[in-house]
């Protein structure tokens, strides 16, 4: 965003500067960003919406399931500030406006007065400084923890004005404020043990809606706050949501999901399969958007020492066909990556030049670096295998056939690849392990510092590249509060990454719902995950 200089002081008009455009992915049937308004919403009724898993937390900040949790906790919550899909731009929510000193260490929110959490509690800087610090103590047990980098205190101006305190520049932090995971909950909740939250029954929080009940592995119901009139004045309903109630429902099956909204039983689903776009797109309404943020891909855990080589990295970016992943596991509403970002992240560059899909450079590669084949076709070096363990999530249904497609395209140039699947949870305890060399794996969010916790030496889940120049190029941009200085340095950050092989970018992330023709204002939020359904309504029965 654009924040305009003076002399002592960088200050940023939350609804002025605009980010890089984020572009809905479309499809034959005319995709939208949100699911159709046909007439006058109707007030009342009850909407199921279908989840892939259960949300593990409904703790805001703590470790859940992706975006089956934030789904959820979105409601719950609201943030600071609100990032405007149509183009990144953020704009005032609990916060009216925000300031930025010279060097990006100080931020001053001036916040909207009015507010009350959902037990009438107040709203105020007392409740956004216990938040923060709440998320600081809780360090790498939430998923916030990058954003609190150098984190130095939350100080309480008066009862509507915060500052929020780094040692180190954090241009990245307005950005941040608008994510779930900084939703700003009430003072008896941070008074509740970090791990004691996971039920939901301690999460206080402003949002439209409340924890009503929750059954793990089977649903999460939510009731409709009716005083509830603070939303983003930029979005379609800013007051008290249409619905009174909405169910999550934890349906793990694709086919399921799908055969259920088909016999009436659901309202609405999230992760569509591409392969049931052709079947639902004539019944049904799609909402679709293409993710922002890292695309999937192959990460590589360099703290390993085969895959700390950059000459077997490359060999195996060169071994990849990204297109004929794609064609063979997914459809058009699906891009081909070009970089570690996806084209709809502001700050994005094409670095697709980089490395080329050649199999025949990666065998000689190989070969010249004393890696022989063996009798299996797998390669050995000094008695060692060239044999991979790459682990991935089973919340995705194309991603089993776009490994064993990669599987087979590395076996061909003698790299083996051992895939080991998991629910979520078994996914998170097998990255902490470290006893992996490749992850496949996504991560949404509108912002190019998202590349910072992975790819960076000090990052919360880095990935051990310990790569100077890298270092000082993330460094740069979280002192940058120009949106155009902070452009430069992640176009310069992507080629980086692309010119060490760090990551082999495969294909972007479009996030597909489908709903009932009676269901209408479902939105993806600019991080391309569900938005507050304050907006969403169905025709009266």
């Amino acid at each position: 965003m654009t924040i305009h200089r003076t002399p002592i002081r960088l200050v940023a008009a939350i609804a002025a500067g605009t980010a890089a455009a984020l572009v809905m992915a479309g499809c034959s049937s005319g995709s939208t960003a949100s699911s159709s308004s046909s007439s006058k919403p109707v007030d009342g009724g009850s909407l199921t919406y279908a989840i892939a898993n259960d949300p593990i937390t409904l703790n805001p900040t703590g470790t859940g399931a992706g975006n089956d949790t934030l789904a959820i906790t979105r409601q719950l919550v609201d943030s600071l500030l609100w990032q405007d899909p149509s183009d990144g731009s953020l704009k005032p929510w609990l916060a009216t406006k925000y300031s930025a000193n010279a060097d990006a260490t100080a931020f001053t929110f001036d916040l909207r007065s009015g507010v009350t959490f959902s037990d009438g509690s107040a709203f105020d800087a007392t409740a956004v400084k216990d938040t923060f610090d709440d998320i600081a103590k809780a360090g790498a047990s939430s998923t916030a923890a990058a954003y609190f980098s150098g984190y130095r205190e939350t100080k309480v101006i008066d009862d509507d004005t915060v500052e929020v305190d780094f040692t180190t520049p954090n241009a990245a932090f307005p950005n941040a404020t608008a994510s779930v995971a900084l939703g700003i909950i009430a003072p008896k909740t941070t008074e509740t043990p970090f791990d004691d939250r996971a039920d939901g029954k301690a999460v206080i929080g402003t949002g439209p809606f409340t924890l009503s009940s929750y059954t793990k592995n089977t649903s999460t119901v939510l009731t409709k706050r009716k005083d509830y009139d603070w939303g983003p004045a930029a979005r379609s309903n800013a007051g008290a949501a249409h619905l009174s109630k909405v169910t999550f429902q934890v349906v793990p099956e694709a086919s399921v999901r799908t055969g259920s909204l088909q016999s009436g039983q659901l309202d609405a689903i999230s992760s569509v399969q591409p392969s049931d776009v052709d079947t639902l797109q004539s019944q049904y309404e799609l909402v679709t958007r293409a993710n922002p943020g890292q695309v999937f891909g192959l990460t590589f855990n360099q703290k390993r020492p085969l895959v700390s080589d950059l000459v077997v990295r490359k060999a195996i970016a060169q071994a990849v066909d990204p297109k004929t992943v794609r064609d063979t596991s997914l459809n058009d509403l699906f891009k081909v990556a070009t970089s570690v970002l996806g084209s709809t992240t502001p700050g994005y560059t094409d670095t697709s030049s980089a490395i080329s899909y050649d199999p025949s450079a990666a065998k000689k590669a190989l070969e010249a670096a004393g890696w022989e084949k063996g009798s299996d076709g797998i390669r050995a070096k000094d008695g060692q295998k060239l044999q991979l363990k790459l682990i991935w999530i089973t919340n995705f249904g194309p991603n089993q056939t776009s490994l064993e497609l990669i599987q087979q395209e590395l076996k061909k140039v003698g790299v083996g690849l051992t895939l080991e699947s998991g629910t979520v949870p078994q996914y998170l305890a097998n990255t902490t392990s470290g006893d992996w060399d490749i992850a496949w794996d996504n991560n949404s969010r509108a912002d190019g510092d998202v590349l910072r916790s992975k790819f960076s030496s000090d990052g919360a889940q880095s990935i051990g590249a310990g790569d100077g120049t890298l270092d000082a190029l993330f460094t740069k941009e979280l002192s940058q509060s120009s949106g155009t200085d902070r452009t430069a340095t992640f176009a310069a950050i992507q080629e980086r990454i692309a010119s060490q092989v760090d990551f082999v970018p495969v294909h972007e992330l479009t996030s597909i719902i489908a709903t009932a023709k009676d269901v209408h204002g479902i939105a993806f939020g600019a991080d391309t995950r569900l938005d507050q359904l304050t907006g969403a309504w169905k025709d009266a029965a």
